[in-house]
């Protein structure tokens, strides 16, 4: 996620940055899944995977916030 959050930040252009940040978005979504999945099958505690659930829930609803306002504002200009 961080790697490909540092490209959305020097993306040449909006539509660029829009696009990286669903890749940023994927990689936190499937952090959640690959956590849920370890705590689902007894690899990792629930006590563990609880606060990681939790800051990647965060990170997936910022990211889709941020990607709809880059989207409004990119609609303003057009």
């Amino acid at each position: 996620m961080g790697a490909n959050y540092r490209a959305a930040c020097r993306a040449k252009s909006k539509p660029a940055f829009i696009s990286k940040m669903g890749d940023v978005l994927e990689e936190a979504d499937e952090s959640g899944y690959w956590t849920e999945l370890l705590r689902d099958s007894g690899k990792v505690d629930e006590k563990v995977a609880a606060p990681v659930l939790g800051e990647a829930n965060e990170l997936v609803a910022i990211l889709i916030s941020s990607i709809n306002t880059a989207k409004g504002n990119r609609a303003e200009r057009e």
